[in-house]
């Protein structure tokens, strides 16, 4: 890292804070702080991305400077200063409690920022210690890149460093705080702007701030687009608009759920950030959350994904609307994003289904399929694989998708799959579906059994998935036994897979 062009674009175009680090406060006016990594005492590189040191331009891994140990030349690090709705209600201010930006690289045409997750406290930490720990970085770092080899827009991940310290976690929020290592994700993104970005000055009525970072942001990000009228900050917001939906039909088609879509977790990029407690649907059932905090109200379920999406989207324009001579103009935006989700979704159906050209009547046939997937514990990603790969109407050939694979299968699949088959005039489009359908998704217990292996010492888990994830839709027969396989009963109420909370 110390070869690349560091450059500095959104300090020197946004208001800072006028103070360097110190402790936890309220730092009005200001779009970032100042702050430099905590030492620590033993990193080890323990997981790198090729790919993304190569889209950087990088040849060496230096484990001190992806520690934060050690500053290169030309780098200027900064947490950034954001609000955000949580769980639907304000909270006020946030801002990277434990994330530090390294500063931004200039790469094949594109602002690149790189951040550190881990590597200490910052104002924005509050009662926190900065820190992150190796279970939840594992999920981080894996889960970036393979996001990315499916096709969700996401930001991505360079490094997986442990810091040879233990740091205390209540993992489950129940009074049994334990010590685990720690470990920073060094990870990319065209920057980590957020919903919540915008809405913390708007809320505290500082409209010269919240001018200066819609101007740095359009200028810098959506050079396409201008800030100088309101028509202008109207199709920017539908551009933000369309890249939120097209991420969400994307977690919709492979069966993500992020768990925790907060304001302050949205994008302003539409790409899929702060993997904290995700996970993918095993059983289909669009009512399910990973998220523990979230169990009482599911607010972040599996099928409630695109709905939230548009109330964060009304919260981001609620914040734009004070620059605005004719708010009202932003009705356009939230209608724009409906459509926009529309048109995705049926695009996404259509190829998961192999149905060529979307036509009204397939919304039927869609709604038929998620109300027979609900009939008998179903695996979602098995179970469109194989679908994938059917040559004739046959609920036998999909029997490995079924929990209880010994018992019997409802009736109204042979019927919606006679329906299904009808449709598409016994010819999928096979290719189609094959690339719409991966066959290998992190699913949490994976993840976990790579956790539970790196915590002692062994790695060699997480990389075999890094590298299997890089290609999710091919067949990998070697794979195809331990890991093209339905959740394992140990797996169904353990910690980590069925269930997650925020804490890392």
């Amino acid at each position: 890292m110390s070869s690349l062009p560091w450059k500095a674009h959104f300090l020197h175009g946004t208001p800072g804070d006028d103070q360097v680090g110190g402790s936890s406060r309220n730092v009005p006016g200001a779009c970032w702080s100042r702050v430099n990594p905590d030492h620590m005492p033993k990193p080890v590189l323990r997981m790198w991305s090729d790919e993304v040191a190569v889209m950087l331009g990088l040849e060496v891994a230096e484990e001190d400077v992806l520690s934060g140990n050690r500053l290169v030349t030309g780098m200027d690090p900064y947490s950034q200063r954001y609000g955000g709705h949580q769980f639907g209600r304000w909270a006020g201010q946030l801002g990277d409690g434990r994330a530090i930006t390294l500063g931004e690289v200039e790469a094949d045409n594109l602002i690149l920022e790189i951040q550190l997750k881990g590597a200490g406290r910052t104002p924005y930490s509050r009662f926190a210690d900065g820190r992150a720990v190796l279970r939840s970085s594992i999920r981080e770092f894996l889960c970036s890149e393979a996001m990315h080899h499916l096709g969700v827009p996401s930001t991505r991940a360079l490094s997986l460093v442990t810091t040879g310290e233990e740091v205390i976690r209540d993992v489950m929020y129940d009074g049994r705080p334990a010590p685990e290592p720690g470990a920073i994700v060094c990870r990319v993104a065209n920057s980590f702007i957020r919903f919540g970005s915008f809405e913390i000055h708007a809320a505290t009525g500082d409209l010269t701030t919240l001018r200066a970072l819609v101007d740095y942001t359009i200028e810098k990000h959506f050079p396409n687009h201008s800030s100088s009228c309101d028509d202008e900050l109207v199709e920017w917001l539908i551009e933000v608009a369309d890249r939120t939906s097209l991420a969400i039909a994307h977690w919709m088609r492979v069966g993500f759920v992020h768990g925790v879509m907060n304001t302050d977790n949205m994008s302003i990029h539409g790409l899929t950030i702060d993997y904290g407690p995700y996970g993918w649907l095993e059983g289909f059932d669009p009512t399910w959350t990973p998220n523990t905090t979230d169990a009482s109200t599911k607010r972040y379920r599996y099928g409630q994904q695109a709905e939230v999406g548009a109330w964060n989207i009304a919260r981001l324009l609620e914040a734009v609307a004070h620059l605005m001579e004719e708010p009202m103009k932003l009705n356009l935006v939230l209608d724009s994003y409906y459509a926009s989700y529309q048109e995705h979704s049926h695009k996404m159906w259509s190829e998961k289904l192999g149905l060529g050209r979307f036509e009204d009547s397939d919304n039927e046939l869609i709604s038929g399929l998620s109300s027979t997937l609900q009939l008998i514990e179903t695996d979602m990603t098995i179970f469109f694989r194989l679908l994938s790969t059917m040559d004739k109407p046959d609920a036998e050939h999909l029997r490995p998708a079924i929990y209880n694979g010994d018992g019997d299968i409802p009736a109204e699949w042979d019927a919606w799959l006679a329906r299904w088959w009808n449709r598409v005039n016994g010819a999928p489009e096979r290719a189609v579906m094959m690339r719409a359908n991966p066959k290998y998704v992190l699913r949490n217990w994976m993840a976990q059994m790579a956790i539970d292996s790196a915590e002692n010492g062994d790695f060699s888990v997480a990389e075999e998935l890094h590298q299997m994830l890089k290609t999710p839709y091919e067949e990998h027969p070697t794979h195809e036994e331990k890991w093209f396989i339905k959740r394992p009963e140990w797996a169904r109420n353990r910690v980590g897979c069925s269930m997650l909370s925020c804490s890392s």
